[in-house]
């Protein structure tokens, strides 16, 4: 039997307009590493793509010779038609349940501006939105997903809780003003009891404040600017204020510089992790990580963008359940690996800090694999064979199921694996 093949790719990036310009962008810099481009200072870097969504595909350079591989076929293929023709690399569990596709999609993001407060649907939902608006919608899949901080990176994320909304009702008068006294004094007068009335209520404000028109928006978010600004001389603003001061620069007259106030703002140090299910409200903000989801990218928006905004989708479908959300950690695997498993069946992502002139193994996962190196060198190798790739800052390696991998360092090196849930192929 032949042995099976550890796969490079070549991916996608996109050069959205929140992403870090130039040499300043880890995704830059992956992806001149990666596909050898040269990196123009000028232009933003935002994500880089590894995995099989048409939107932005990743490439396997094809050997020839190899199985259903001819003379005169294309050098390189996307990842998805050769899984399509090599569907066993994916195992039988996962192609049971995904059929013959990679069901994660792996991503590098560099934040520079805030991205748009959004959430994205889930599968009945999503596959309503891609067959009324294939354009908007690109495709029928939910999308759970997973940001892991490389630097420090801030979000917006799900509501805040009764209590603190309530406080935000009484100390941000501009809100008041868009939303109504009635709405406000309504959720003021709830208690701790009140669950689903916090909830309609919640939505009934929040949706109010989002369909606000422009010109209102933009004279309150003004007022808002001029009262914080005024305040700033005489006391020390809290975090979400100076948040909002900055969103208002990056995105002036924007009825999501006063929605901010809604969310819980989250501040992440590198190696921790935020989740996000369907139809939960987010928006990041600043900073550098790795992001895992299922292959899917569909967004639904409504602030702090110049983009589409579908707010009357946006507010029908969240969840609004309110408080903080669970910031991930990782569980250590063994020394030098640690593993954040959200509560997905999609998607699980490995960190791995591999220091000089060691070595590691990760046990061989019942689905596929995807390993992005993001500093130094050393090498890949199929179980304890002797024979390893060389593998360096920007690689990108394809892995199939049922396959033990050796990685043994020359410099530090630092790695990251996406792959299947283990949690998905444990006994129900």
């Amino acid at each position: 039997m032949e042995s099976p093949k550890l796969l490079r790719l070549t991916c996608s990036v996109k050069n959205y307009d929140w992403g870090c310009k130039g040499g300043g962008s880890q995704v830059a810099k992956l992806a001149a590493l990666n596909c050898g481009n040269q990196i123009d200072p000028d232009l933003p870097y935002a994500e880089f793509w590894m995995g099989t969504h048409e939107s932005g595909p990743s490439f396997v350079e094809q050997p020839k010779g190899e199985k259903g591989v001819s003379e005169d076929s294309p050098e390189r293929v996307t990842l998805s038609s050769w899984i399509s023709r090599n569907p066993s690399v994916l195992g039988d569990k996962v192609v049971e349940k995904w059929g013959s596709d990679l069901p994660f999609l792996f991503k590098v993001l560099s934040v520079a501006k805030a991205l748009s407060i959004q959430a994205h649907p889930d599968k009945k939902l999503a596959e309503a939105l891609h067959s009324a608006r294939p354009d908007l919608y690109k495709d029928d899949n939910h999308k759970p997903e997973m940001a892991l901080a490389i630097t420090e990176y801030e979000a917006l994320c799900g509501f805040i809780s009764v209590e603190e909304l309530k406080d935000v009702l009484r100390n941000v008068p501009e809100i008041v003003e868009l939303v109504g006294t009635a709405e406000t004094e309504q959720f003021l007068s709830l208690n701790e009891k009140d669950d689903g009335k916090a909830k309609s209520t919640l939505q009934s404000i929040f949706t109010q404040l989002i369909s606000a028109s422009k010109e209102r928006v933009a004279e309150v978010v003004s007022k808002l600017k001029t009262r914080l600004e005024s305040q700033s001389q005489v006391r020390g603003l809290t975090g979400k204020e100076q948040l909002v001061l900055r969103l208002e620069k990056q995105y002036p007259a924007d009825i999501g510089v006063i929605s901010a106030f809604f969310f819980n703002y989250v501040k992440l140090n590198p190696g921790e992790a935020l989740y996000l299910g369907a139809n939960e409200p987010h928006a990041y903000l600043s900073g550098e990580c790795i992001e895992c989801m299922a292959t899917s990218d569909n967004v639904v928006r409504a602030g702090l963008t110049p983009k589409h905004r579908d707010v009357q989708t946006l507010c029908s479908m969240l969840t609004y359940k309110q408080g903080s959300p669970e910031i991930l950690r990782g569980v250590p695997l063994n020394t030098y690996i640690k593993r954040y498993l959200p509560p997905f069946d999609e998607f699980e992502v490995d960190s791995c800090i591999l220091p000089k002139e060691t070595s590691t193994v990760f046990p061989a996962a019942l689905g596929p694999s995807i390993f992005l190196f993001t500093v130094g060198k050393g090498k890949i190798s199929i179980g304890s064979s002797a024979e390893g790739v060389p593998v360096n800052e920007g690689d990108v390696i394809f892995v199939p199921a049922n396959i033990e991998i050796s990685l043994t360092s020359e410099t530090g090196l630092q790695v990251y694996r996406a792959g299947v849930s283990s949690r998905f192929f444990k006994p129900s």
